[in-house]
């Protein structure tokens, strides 16, 4: 397959703070996504991702594994990659490509963590280096779930597998000992923003053990780019839609449900009554602290060379 590459002269990108992507260190291999998210925020024409052409067109970074290996090698410590953050690291491409795992290769030949975030099955087919480089040191699955509905989830997520999958990935890993932490967002405003979305998501959770849930509240975040590709696939899907979203929030970026309060009082009873984490700086913190245990001590990592 001709795939376009794009030059890049380092992948290893430090992140000013962990706040949002987790980790101090991320790494994308793929520009632009296939999965067809109708609300994803990397389409958003701020990240000039891909200015002139559909964000579902695939780039690569072709020499990605080589630039990762030159930035691992210069190391002053180890700490945790991030990846996922930007592009899924297993859109379907990746079958073929193998680019993600050879990256997970390296990562697991010079010792360093992991934290990954996909909405793919794909991922269970690198179950041997997940489990592998948790073992030496640590590595987090970070699973997205939107919806309960499978229907919707085809609306909503179409081109990558469903929730019901993704539930039974994250049974699997916990299974094999690989700790999850699921995203639940976003949650959109008169489509998913329902009690039954909620505790059906939860439940899932709950299931599967999750170390945690990230949520950042119940809406959705829309800006230039973003915003017209989601009101497109609006009008194709929720007819008359588009325009209640516009009479109610016009342009504004935070796009909160009218329910946000009663939900999120739910889904923090709910989480609290299960023992499930939802406090982010918590997740993020244990996202982000790299683990040795080989020496049996645990590090905080805030400087990385050759980045």
């Amino acid at each position: 397959m001709d795939v376009p590459t794009i030059p890049a002269r380092s992948i290893v990108i430090k992140n000013k703070s962990t706040a949002w992507f987790g980790t101090r260190y991320t790494m994308n291999i793929y520009r632009g996504c296939s999965h067809g998210c109708i609300y994803c925020d990397a389409r958003s024409t701020c990240y000039q991702i891909h200015p002139d052409r559909p964000f579902e067109d695939i780039e690569i970074k072709k020499n990605a594994p080589q630039l990762l290996e030159l930035a691992l090698r210069r190391k002053r410590e180890r700490c945790m990659i991030g990846t996922g953050g930007m592009s899924d690291p297993y859109i379907p491409l990746e079958k073929e490509l193998g680019l993600t795992r050879r990256c997970l290769e390296l990562i697991d030949e010079y010792g360093f963590g992991l934290a990954i975030q996909t909405k793919s099955d794909l991922i269970l087919r690198d179950l041997d280096l997940l489990k592998s480089i948790h073992r030496k040191t640590k590595c987090v699955v970070q699973i997205t779930l939107t919806t309960h509905d499978e229907v919707l989830c085809r609306k909503l997520e179409p081109h990558v597998c469903t929730t019901k999958r993704r539930a039974e990935v994250l049974d699997i890993l916990r299974e094999e000992g690989i700790p999850t932490v699921c995203w639940m967002t976003p949650i959109l405003p008169f489509i998913n923003d329902t009690e039954e979305n909620i505790h059906g998501i939860l439940d899932y959770c709950i299931h599967a053990k999750t170390y945690g849930i990230l949520t950042f509240g119940i809406g959705v975040t829309l800006r230039d780019g973003d915003r017209q590709y989601f009101y497109q696939q609006l009008d194709a899907h929720f007819p008359g839609l588009k325009k209640k979203y516009m009479d109610t929030y016009g342009k504004a970026y935070e796009v909160g449900s009218p329910r946000r309060k009663e939900l999120m009082k739910l889904f923090k009873d709910a989480c609290r009554n299960s023992g499930l984490n939802t406090d982010i700086s918590q997740l993020f913190s244990y996202i982000h602290e790299f683990e040795d245990k080989r020496e049996g001590e645990q590090l905080s990592l805030m400087d990385f060379m050759g980045g």
